[in-house]
C-alpha cells in the first residue's frame, strides 16, 4: 500500500509540476513575448532551458515540509497527525493542480504558490483547525495588495526614466549607446542580489554555506556589520556583475552597428536587455517554485518511508528531476495560453517597456525577499502589476483594468477554491490508497476532458496572436504586425486609392478613357477595406493598444473615409464626360493635385504616428506629431482655396451647359469631401498628442 501511495504522490506531483510550467512560466516570457523579443517558439525554449536548469542544479536538496509555515505543529502532534498529512498533501496537491489547469486554460496568471498554500491550509483546517498559522496567512493575503502594487510603482518608474533620458532626447539612439552601460549597471546590481538571495538560496543549502547570506535574524542594515541584513560579499558579488555587465555593454554599444535607426535602435538594445532580464526570471523562478510540487511530495515520500513528518525533508535529485521534467512539459504545452494574457491582453508592450515591467518585478521580489521583511509574495501577481504600472505610463486607457479585474478576482479566488477542493478531496480519499486512485484518476480525468474538449467559436478566438510595436527593419519571424502597423499599411492603401483616383482625373480631363484607373481606384479601395477589416479583427482578439480603443476605431474609421471619398469622385466621371473648358478642367485637375498632397502628407503623418507610439508617446514626438498634423490643415487649406477658384469659374461661365457644369461641380465637391476627410481624420490623432 506504501509503494502505491508513493506512486500515486508522484503522479499528482508530476501533474502539480506541469500546471507550474502551463501557468507560472508567463512570469518570465509572458513581456518578452508580447513585445516581440521573442517568438513564441523561442521563448517556450529559453524557459524550458532556464526553468529545468534552475529546478534541477538550484532547486533545495532541502524543503519545508508545510509551505510558507501556513500549519505549525509540535513535535508530538506531527507524529499524531503524520498518516492523514500524508493523505492531506496528496489532496492538497491535486486541488493546487487542478485549479491552475482551470486557471490556464482561461489564460489567468494565478500564484502556483498561494494555490498550494490555499489546499494546505484548507486540509490544515480540516485535520487540526488550531495548526493553522493566521499571522501567515494575512501575509500572504496582504501581499495580493502590497507586491503589485510596488511593482506597478517601480516599473511605472523604470520607463518614466527610460523615456526621460532616452525617448525625450533629440538622438535617441546615439543616447542609447551612452546611456544603456549605465542602465545596466543597477539592472544587473540587482538581479546580482536576487540571484544570491532568491535563486541560488537552496544552492547555499546544498553546498552548507548558508552563511554566505545573512540568518533572518539579522539586526542591521550596516554591511559591515555582523547580522548584516545585506553582507558586504553579496553587495561586492552584486557589484562586480553590475560593473562587469555594464562594461560588456558599453564594449559592446561602442562598435556596433546598427541595421535600425532611431527608435528601432533603442528598442534592439532593449531586447537584448529584456531576454537577459526573462532568462533570470525563469531560472529563479525553476530553482524556487519546483518546491511547490516536490515539497508536498517529499512530505508524502517521508511520511511514507519514515512513518513521522518532520519539519524540513530531504529532497532527492529524481524528484528535482520529476520537478523539472513536469514544469519543462507544461512551458511546452500549454504556456502560451497565460503568456498570450500577459504579454498582450493588459497592455500594449514593446521591449523598452518589458524591460521596465521584469525589472520592476525582479527588485519588487528582492525586496520583500530580503531577512528584513520575508514576506511570502507571487512573482506572478508581482508581474501583472508592473506590466499594469508600464500600461499607466501611457495613461489610463492604455490599461485593459476588465482584464486586470478579472485577473485580480482569480488571485483571491485561489486559496478559498483550492482549499475548498482540498478538504473534499481529503474526504473521499477517506485514507485508502484506492481511494486516492479512484478519486485521482477521476477528478483529473474530468477536469482535462472539461477544458480540452474542442468549441470551435473558443477555439479561433484563443489562437494567440502575438502583438508588439517592434520597430525592426525585418518582421520578427512568427510574430504578428502591430495594430500601428498595420494601420500604416491601410493608410498606404488609402493613398494608392488616391493616387488611382488622381490618374482617372488625368485622363478625363485629357479627354481620354479613364475606366481603367476608375476600376483600379476602386480595387485599391476594396483593398483598403480589407486591412480595415484586419485591424477589426486584431482588436476583436482582445490585443491592447497603447491608446483608447474608442479612439483607435474613429482614428480607421476616419481614415478609410478618405479611400470612399476617393473611389467616389472616380465614380462620378464615369457618369458622364467632363465640362468642355479647359480652363474649368485645369483648375479641377489643380484642385485633385492639391488633395493627392494632402493625402501624401497625411500618409507621412501615420508613418510618423507609428514612431510615436513606439517612442512611448514622448514630448518630443509629440510636438512634431502636432506640427505634421497642422501642415495637413494647411494643404487641406490650400485644397479649399483651388476649389473656391474652380466652382467660381464653372459657376461662372457654364450656363451654356448646366448639365455638364453642375457634374463638373459634384466633382469638385467630391474631391473636397476627399480633403475635409483628410483633415478630420489626421485630427483624430490630437487626443493622442494632447492626453
Amino acid at each position: 500500500m506504501l509503494d502505491l501511495i508513493v506512486v500515486l504522490g508522484i503522479l499528482i506531483a508530476a501533474y502539480m509540476a506541469w500546471n507550474i510550467g502551463a501557468n507560472d512560466v508567463a512570469n518570465a516570457m509572458g513581456t518578452s513575448v508580447g513585445s516581440g523579443a521573442l517568438t513564441l517558439r523561442r521563448a517556450i525554449i529559453v524557459a524550458a532551458v532556464f526553468e529545468f536548469l534552475g529546478a534541477v542544479l538550484f532547486g533545495s536538496h532541502v524543503t519545508d515540509t508545510i509551505r510558507k509555515g501556513v500549519l505549525t505543529f509540535d513535535e508530538a502532534e506531527m507524529e499524531l497527525y503524520s498518516e492523514r498529512l500524508m493523505y492531506g498533501f496528496m489532496a492538497a496537491l491535486l486541488a493546487a493542480a487542478i485549479w491552475l489547469t482551470v486557471a490556464t486554460k482561461w489564460g489567468m496568471p494565478v500564484s502556483t504558490t498561494h494555490s498550494i498554500v490555499g489546499g494546505v491550509i484548507g486540509m490544515g483546517l480540516y485535520i487540526h483547525p488550531a495548526a493553522v498559522n493566521w499571522g501567515k496567512v494575512l501575509e500572504i493575503v496582504l501581499s495580493w495588495i502590497a507586491s503589485p502594487l510596488l511593482g506597478g510603482i517601480l516599473a511605472f518608474v523604470s520607463f518614466w526614466v527610460i523615456k526621460k533620458v532616452i525617448m525625450e532626447h533629440d538622438d535617441p539612439l546615439e543616447r542609447t549607446r551612452r546611456m544603456a552601460p549605465l542602465l545596466a549597471l543597477p539592472t544587473f546590481f540587482v538581479l546580482g542580489l536576487a540571484l544570491q538571495f532568491k535563486a541560488l538560496k537552496g544552492f547555499y543549502k546544498n553546498i552548507g554555506k548558508e552563511h554566505w547570506l545573512p540568518a533572518k535574524n539579522g539586526t542591521t542594515f550596516n554591511p559591515l556589520a555582523e547580522g548584516a541584513w545585506i553582507p558586504l560579499n553579496a553587495l561586492i558579488v552584486s557589484l562586480a556583475i553590475g560593473v562587469a555587465a555594464s562594461l560588456v555593454m558599453y564594449l559592446i554599444l561602442r562598435r556596433f552597428e546598427f541595421k535600425e535607426e532611431g527608435y528601432a535602435g533603442v528598442e534592439r538594445v532593449f531586447i537584448w536587455l529584456q531576454i537577459i532580464t526573462a532568462c533570470y526570471v525563469a531560472f529563479a523562478h525553476g530553482a524556487n517554485d519546483v518546491a511547490n510540487a516536490i515539497g508536498p511530495m517529499a512530505a508524502i515520500y517521508q511520511i511514507a518511508t519514515d512513518g513521522v513528518l518532520v519539519a524540513e525533508a530531504s529532497v532527492p535529485l529524481w524528484l528535482l528531476l520529476l520537478g523539472g521534467a513536469g514544469i519543462t512539459v507544461g512551458v511546452a504545452t500549454w504556456g502560451y495560453k497565460v503568456m498570450d494574457t500577459i504579454g498582450k491582453k493588459i497592455t500594449h508592450i514593446t521591449p523598452s517597456r518589458g524591460f521596465a515591467a521584469e525589472f520592476g518585478a525582479a527588485t519588487t521580489v528582492l525586496i520583500f525577499s530580503m531577512p528584513f521583511l520575508a514576506v511570502p509574495i507571487s512573482t506572478t501577481h508581482t508581474l501583472v502589476g508592473a506590466v499594469v504600472g508600464v500600461g499607466l505610463a501611457g495613461g489610463a486607457s492604455a490599461v485593459d483594468f476588465r482584464v486586470f479585474a478579472k485577473i485580480a478576482a482569480s488571485w483571491v479566488a485561489s486559496l478559498p477554491i483550492a482549499g475548498v477542493l482540498s478538504v473534499i478531496f481529503f474526504i473521499l480519499f477517506a485514507l485508502n490508497p484506492n481511494n486516492v486512485l479512484v478519486v485521482s484518476v477521476a477528478s483529473v480525468g474530468a477536469v482535462i476532458y472539461i477544458v480540452t474538449r474542442e468549441d470551435p467559436a473558443v477555439e479561433e478566438a484563443e489562437v494567440p496572436i502575438v502583438v508588439s510595436e517592434m520597430p525592426m527593419g525585418e518582421p520578427v519571424p512568427g510574430a504578428a504586425r502591430s495594430v500601428f502597423a498595420v494601420f500604416h499599411d491601410h493608410a498606404l492603401a488609402v493613398e494608392e486609392t488616391v493616387e488611382h483616383m488622381l490618374t482617372a482625373v488625368n485622363a478625363a480631363v485629357a479627354g481620354e478613357d479613364p475606366s481603367e484607373a476608375i476600376k483600379a481606384t476602386q480595387e485599391a479601395e476594396l483593398s483598403a477595406d480589407v486591412i480595415k477589416s484586419d485591424i477589426r479583427d486584431m482588436l476583436g482578439t482582445g490585443v491592447r493598444l497603447a491608446v483608447n480603443k474608442e479612439v483607435f476605431l474613429h482614428m480607421l474609421a476616419r481614415q478609410d473615409r478618405i479611400a470612399d471619398y476617393a473611389q467616389n469622385v472616380a465614380e462620378q466621371l464615369s457618369f458622364r464626360p467632363l465640362y468642355e473648358d479647359e480652363e474649368a478642367r485645369a483648375l479641377l485637375l489643380t484642385m485633385a493635385e492639391a488633395v493627392s498632397a494632402t493625402v501624401a502628407k497625411y500618409e507621412d503623418t501615420v508613418e510618423f504616428l507609428h514612431n510615436f507610439a513606439r517612442s512611448g508617446f514622448a514630448k518630443r514626438e509629440g510636438m512634431a506629431l502636432r506640427t505634421l498634423i497642422r501642415e495637413v490643415n494647411k494643404l487641406e487649406h490650400l485644397a479649399d482655396e483651388a476649389e473656391v477658384s474652380a466652382a467660381s469659374h464653372v459657376f461662372s461661365a457654364g450656363d451654356d451647359e448646366p448639365l455638364a457644369a453642375m457634374h463638373m461641380y459634384r466633382v469638385l465637391q467630391r474631391l473636397d469631401d476627399v480633403a475635409n476627410a483628410c483633415e478630420k481624420a489626421a485630427n483624430a490623432f490630437l487626443p493622442l498628442v494632447l492626453g
